[in-house]
């Protein structure tokens, strides 16, 4: 014998499906984009949309373009720079040489004592 739930396996605000209760789907257009390992993805647009000129690759998250012979070339990941790195940079040798003189003798005629 039934529980006598006749809405068993139904959430809240399920129907028919069809499109009387949503309305009509906007027309749509599939897309083909490539990325640099030429995979291919291919997004459904409304068809009154502008579509962009990079996608994400669902698959590697390169860039990917709509030219399957010339895809986008990926990003070019910086490396990590440290401190030093940026201020050898930004200053010669000859000018480090010199703010290390001032530096040290800045210290050499402070009163303290240097342990």
């Amino acid at each position: 014998m039934g529980s006598g739930n006749a809405i068993r396996g139904s959430r809240v605000g399920a129907g028919p499906m069809g499109e009387a209760e949503r309305g009509e789907a906007a027309p749509r257009v599939r897309v083909p984009f490539w990325c640099a390992n030429m995979h291919e993805t291919r997004p459904s647009f409304a068809s009154d949309a502008p579509v962009p000129e990079f996608w994400d690759c669902p698959r590697c998250g390169l860039p990917a373009g709509q030219d399957q012979a010339n895809p986008p070339a990926p990003p070019r990941n910086e490396p990590y720079k440290t401190h030093l790195a940026y201020v050898k940079e930004r200053r010669s040798d000859k000018d480090g040489a010199q703010i290390l003189a001032e530096a040290l003798e800045r210290l050499r005629s402070s009163s303290r004592p240097i342990y």
